[in-house]
């Protein structure tokens, strides 16, 4: 079934819903059990506010009727400049989110839209992404591959 989304680009005004939001999202990782939170909920809405307001984090909002419910993130990651080639930033895309009653309705479909239109007219070398294992799918649909030469160190701190 799909529902009529609206995406539109998030704004600062938009924070506290976002800061909701993203602790709806880190709970679901303790299958209903989620000890009390460490940090205040405020904490993650002045970070998202900032963020936004500066430029270097950009995100996206579904709404349904009104309601946010659901929202995609992307990170700028510039790149040193070279004599010849360009050195357009990346986009690296986090904190995806749809709220599980509106999930397979289109709503993830419609941000990740948004978001692949703005990173191709700002001229993003590529989008990045460490996708977790329900989510890959819907990546791969867009277009998403494995990438090539990509090393990483996991790091214990």
């Amino acid at each position: 079934m799909t529902t009529d989304f609206t995406v539109r680009p998030a704004r600062p005004a938009d924070a506290r819903r976002l800061a909701e939001l993203r602790w709806t999202f880190k709970q679901e990782d303790h299958e209903g059990r989620p000890p009390a939170p460490a940090r205040p909920l405020e904490e993650a809405e002045h970070w998202i506010r900032d963020r936004l307001r500066d430029g270097h984090w950009l995100a996206w909002v579904a709404e349904t009727e009104g309601e946010v419910c659901g929202h995609a993130f992307l990170c700028l990651v510039e790149r040193m400049p070279e004599p010849y080639l360009d050195n357009n930033p990346y986009g690296y895309v986090t904190n995806f989110f749809v709220l599980p009653s509106q999930r397979n309705k289109g709503a993830g479909s419609a941000l990740l839209e948004a978001l692949k239109q703005h990173a191709c007219s700002a001229g993003l070398e590529g989008l990045i992404v460490w996708p977790s294992e329900r989510s890959t799918p819907l990546y791969q649909g867009f277009g998403f591959q494995p990438p090539e030469g990509l090393l990483e160190l996991p790091l214990d701190t």
